[in-house]
């Protein structure tokens, strides 16, 4: 399987010195670890509880990633309605796939299940509400705001502390999405290119991925 490499936001390369400070108050707890045989093979599982937040995220990790090169790595925000339904609205069902298959094919990687990220940080409850806004014009942001809410209240401080704790030291990171390069290297992990997840839109969720585009400046490469 290829991989598509995309360029760095910003940067062409980050070097060790433009990393900011760890943040030591986000510790990540090992709460329990197991291996994980999946349609894409055989993962180890570690659960970890992050400090500041007592929420509990889940790390699948394949072969060696502590060895001090680059790790392949995705951040993959929790989205019950397509991780699990395979709901056509988005695009993170299949995200999540092309992941979990870069990694397998490279047979090295970390992937970080991150729990309480539903509909951008408002919940699951609240992103059916903003679903319904949608059906009747909004955009995903537009919802969101309508709803009182935020744009995007994920953080990703957790995720930087769970890597920390897998040893991981720099990663090669599997995203369309800048804010997540940006908050990696603000918590002190090193990121040293990008490997573009290409997903082909569908009616459903054409409007979806331009609002990720235009208001939140995602990454677009083209399906090959």
């Amino acid at each position: 399987m290829t991989m598509k490499v995309g360029s760095l936001p910003q940067k062409t390369q980050y070097m060790q010195s433009d990393y900011g400070e760890c943040d030591e108050g986000a510790g990540a707890e090992l709460a329990a670890t197991a291996n994980i045989p999946t349609r894409y093979g055989t993962f180890q599982s570690y659960v970890y509880r992050v400090k500041h937040t007592e929420v509990e995220h889940i790390a699948f990790v394949r072969g060696v990633v502590d060895s001090g090169h680059s790790v392949l790595t995705r951040l993959h925000s929790e989205c019950v309605t397509g991780d699990v339904f395979g709901s056509y609205r988005c695009d993170c069902g299949e995200q999540l796939d092309l992941a979990l298959r870069y990694i397998a094919a490279e047979n090295c990687g970390v992937l970080l299940y991150l729990r309480g990220h539903e509909g951008r940080g408002i919940g699951l409850a609240n992103k059916i509400r903003a679903y319904a806004l949608q059906e009747q014009g909004l955009d995903t942001v537009d919802a969101n705001l309508h709803l009182g809410l935020p744009e995007d209240s994920r953080e990703y401080s957790s995720a930087a502390a769970i890597l920390r704790a897998l040893n991981v030291r720099s990663v090669r990171l599997m995203s369309n999405n800048p804010t997540k390069f940006e908050s990696l290297r603000k918590h002190g992990i090193p990121v040293c290119e990008r490997v573009a997840l290409a997903i082909p839109t569908r009616e459903e969720n054409e409007r979806y991925v331009k609002t990720k585009q235009v208001r939140f400046g995602h990454y677009f490469d083209e399906n090959e």
